[in-house]
C-alpha cells in the first residue's frame, strides 16, 4: 500500500471520529434540559465538515487502494 493512501485512510478515520464527537455533542445540545444554557460550539457545522472529509478521504483512499 502507498503511503499517501495510508495517510488519507488515517486521515479520514480522524475526521470521522470528530464526526462522532461532533454529533454526540449537537445531540446534547438539541435534548439539554435548560434551553438557556446554548454554548458556544458550533456542532453542527463541525460534524457536516468533518462528515464531509471524512467521506471524500476514505472513499479516494479506497479506490486507490483496490486499484493499486
Amino acid at each position: 500500500m502507498d503511503e499517501s493512501v495510508r495517510w488519507m485512510a488515517i486521515g479520514g478515520g480522524v475526521a470521522a471520529a470528530l464526526a462522532v464527537i461532533a454529533w454526540w455533542g449537537d445531540r446534547r445540545r438539541r435534548n439539554r434540559r435548560d434551553p438557556d444554557r446554548v454554548g458556544c460550539m458550533p456542532w453542527t457545522g463541525l460534524f457536516f465538515f468533518a462528515l464531509l472529509a471524512a467521506v471524500i478521504l476514505l472513499g479516494v483512499s479506497g479506490k486507490l487502494w483496490l486499484n493499486g
